[in-house]
């Protein structure tokens, strides 16, 4: 079971990998220097070296010299790297090294090396003049596990499915009574026991469903599609018997489907494509309207906007950030070399350009920058220390498109109420430490 945690802790990682990928995509390199290797879980690290060890004795060959240079120069760096693994690690290794050109021209030589946070079975070794960066956006598809009930008159099918596996976890099938033309006063008798039996049927169904869906108190599925041919779904559904936790993560709507069984679960699959996709979207939304409905009931259990956050951040006061995964504010920390004191501000791309902010107002001495840095980067490595959970969001959906453009893109829900004014200083660089630079 994937707990809460272990899930914030995926999409950080996702959000990671997203970062490299854009990095790596926008490097260009001069010839084809740039190798991209990829090595499964189970493959062995020797295999790897003693085909770079043959590939470096092919480009020994390239008649070009600068381009050979280059090439046997990467090949080099990467067994270097190598040599620092004694295996293999769980989920494999990804490997790109080579040299790619910067902004004014000049090249400078880079080399990564990590290990994916979920397992990549693919082989790769490519050596081109850019990154090959296409498995790694296999890593980044959703492997949620999504829960399915098909049930009808027959029976009832229960199955969960992960990325492109499917599994049946448990089947039953039932003989309920049908409608019969018997009349008399036996007619009341028999609506009664026909009655019953459906009852006893739903109540079975949804007993089995909060056996195999919850765990640990908790739903071990990320959403819970309901199917079936007849109204038995939406008795189910509307019924006292279904466990409100499954109710949490139902994905709606209900699905119509031609047959029960295994026929049901393929067409209850191909049915649900659509709304499996928007998943994210619907946790998104929860999440983004849940920090709204503070905003709307003034609890002053919120905040928004850099400087508050920050401030929350500190106090240790947030009990859940939201942060836009696009987020442009820098973390700038300053450094007075005279007075050995140390300011940080957090300030758009546009402000931290801003001369005035790098020289002593009163003294006029040069101040020194310590760490220019993404928001985004450190607070993914910083989070932890604060006592809080980080959710990344995309302006995609209607609400996120609302949360980045209305509140700045970074705010949170609070666990008690702050009056931010309270904590208000006088900033010594008001023009880019106000709120108004990081909106």
């Amino acid at each position: 079971m994937t707990s809460v945690d272990e899930k914030a802790e995926q999409a950080i990682e996702q959000w990671k990998v997203r970062r490299l990928i854009k990095t790596l995509q926008a490097a260009k390199g001069n010839g084809t220097s740039m190798i991209s290797l990829i090595i499964p879980p189970k493959d062995e690290i020797s295999r790897s070296t003693k085909m770079l060890n043959e590939e470096y004795g092919t480009a020994s060959c390239i008649k070009s010299r600068t381009t050979r240079l280059s090439v046997l120069g990467a090949i080099t760096s990467t067994l270097q790297r190598l040599k620092m693994y004694n295996r293999t690690p769980p989920n494999g290794l990804i490997i790109y090294c080579g040299e790619m050109l910067t902004e004014d021209g000049k090249e400078k030589k880079v080399t990564i090396d990590f290990e994916p946070f979920k397992p990549i079975n693919t082989t790769m070794y490519l050596c081109d003049n850019k990154f090959h960066t296409e498995d790694l956006m296999e890593l980044l598809e959703s492997d949620d596990k999504f829960g399915f009930l098909i049930m009808d008159g027959n029976g009832a099918l229960y199955g969960t499915l992960q990325g492109n596996h499917r599994e049946v976890l448990h089947k039953f099938s039932v003989d309920l009574p049908k409608k019969h033309g018997r009349g008399g006063q036996s007619a009341l008798r028999f609506a009664r026991l026909r009655l019953e039996k459906r009852h006893n049927f739903l109540r079975k169904v949804a007993e089995l469903a909060t056996q195999m869906y919850i765990t640990s108190d908790r739903p071990n599925i990320t959403g819970l599609v309901v199917a079936g041919s007849a109204e038995f779904k939406q008795d189910l559904t509307r019924s006292d018997l279904f466990d409100p936790r499954l109710e949490k993560v139902l994905i709606l709507p209900l699905l119509d489907v031609s047959y029960g069984g295994e026929n049901g679960f393929n067409q209850a699959i191909e049915l649900s494509a659509e709304n499996l996709k928007n998943v994210k979207f619907i946790q998104e939304k929860r999440l983004i309207t849940s920090f709204l409905d503070e905003v709307a009931q003034d609890t002053g259990k919120y905040c928004f906007g850099i400087k508050d956050t920050v401030t929350g951040l500190e106090m240790g006061a947030i009990k859940t950030l939201i942060v836009w995964e696009n987020m442009t504010i820098l973390r700038i920390t300053i450094r007075s070399p005279s007075q050995d004191t140390k300011e940080t501000h957090f300030l758009t791309p546009e402000a931290a350009k801003d001369e005035k902010l790098y020289r002593n107002k009163e003294t006029g001495e040069q101040l020194e920058v310590v760490e220019n840095t993404s928001f985004c980067e450190w607070i993914v490595e910083n989070y932890k220390t604060f006592g809080t959970t980080l959710e990344f969001i995309t302006d995609r959906s209607q609400e996120g498109n609302q949360f980045c453009k209305g509140f700045g893109g970074v705010g949170g829900i609070m666990r008690y109420a702050v009056q931010f004014d309270q904590y208000d200083e006088p900033d010594e660089f008001n023009d880019g430490g106000s709120d108004d630079s990081f909106m």
